[in-house]
């Protein structure tokens, strides 16, 4: 009873803040996302009939407090599911810095929730496996589906799960990842963002948003798509800093990021466009033929980059593939 599996962190497009439900993290509304690659987290899982208690590490580290909390959370489902009480050996690794912006709870959590489904033979669809992930963090569920996703909001399983969306923009997106490490606190931002008085007014136009998203993406209209992602981060820091702990993400490189990419635009007429999640690091978002251009900029900010593409689903690896 052991698996491997791999998956991809996500950049956010039309991002979901908030919960409705903190044990079953059920978001306030839809939300779609893409995955990017080749950035990664692996995860390896056993399931030990004769273990005395769980363990839990990332990167050879042990995960303590709220942490390994979140992942006993999806560990304890699986078993629940399963019918089985066995003790849980669980090892992941990221490709990518962690904690700084670029989603590695989402590819954490959605590995985890792979292998997890496959060391427990569950035989599960990834829309349903991806109910799974969304027990450690909601934007998990869309990393194991991959690619372009959509979370849709309900009060159960059967309605909170993600499903692919395609469209022909997978092959042509690039995605220059400018890193601005600086902590961040997503949890709690989530756990209070009802509590901005401009929670509501993010509410009243989320759901065109995400119509607007979709047919973009259908539409495979890449200046419509990111454009939306662009305003759509804006939106979600103002609700962010106005809730009740006043979170500001953003620093200076941030701010020098988004001045590049929009002289880039304005300027120069290259198709480029800034998202962000809840972090400093920011997603420039642009196509194959202006992607030196794109990274030659954002680096003269004085930021380290990465190029990153499209990545797929959450998938199962070979034995050899294993962390133990």
């Amino acid at each position: 009873m052991k698996a491997t599996a791999k998956a991809h962190p996500i950049q956010g497009l039309i991002k979901y803040h908030g919960m409705r439900d903190e044990d079953l993290r059920l978001p306030y509304h839809d939300s779609i996302s893409v995955c990017t690659a080749p950035s990664h987290t692996k995860t390896t899982v056993e399931f030990r009939p004769d273990g005395a208690e769980d363990v839990y590490r990332i990167g050879g580290d042990p995960v303590e407090g709220r942490g390994a909390e979140r992942i006993a959370d999806v560990v304890d489902y699986v078993r629940e599911l399963a019918g089985i009480d066995h003790a849980v050996r669980l090892e992941s690794e990221n490709s990518f810095p962690s904690n700084i912006g670029f989603g590695s709870s989402s590819s954490g959590f959605a590995a985890a929730a792979m292998a997890l489904a496959a060391a427990a033979d569950l035989g599960m669809t990834r829309p349903e496996v991806s109910t799974i992930a969304r027990r450690g963090s909601s934007s998990a569920a869309r990393a194991v589906t991959g690619a372009f996703s959509h979370l849709y909001s309900g009060m159960n399983d059967e309605d909170c799960r993600s499903k692919r969306i395609e469209t022909d923009l997978e092959d042509d997106l690039r995605i220059v990842a400018a890193h601005v490490p600086a902590y961040k606190e997503t949890e709690e931002a989530h756990r209070e963002a009802a509590a901005s008085h401009m929670f509501q007014a993010r509410m009243a136009h989320v759901h065109h948003q995400i119509d607007e998203m979709r047919d973009a993406l259908f539409e495979a209209d890449f200046g419509r798509a990111f454009e939306l992602a662009e305003h759509d981060s804006l939106s979600l820091t103002a609700t962010t800093m106005t809730g009740p702990a006043g979170w500001v993400y953003w620093q200076p490189d941030t701010i020098a990021v988004f001045n590049a990419v929009r002289k880039l635009r304005e300027q120069d007429d290259v198709p480029v466009y800034f998202s962000t999640d809840t972090g400093a690091s920011v997603y420039v978002n642009t196509t194959a033929d202006y992607v030196n251009t794109v990274e030659s900029a954002v680096a003269d900010v004085g930021v380290d980059t990465d190029v990153w593409e499209v990545g797929g689903p959450a998938e199962i690896l070979p034995d050899s593939a294993a962390l133990f």
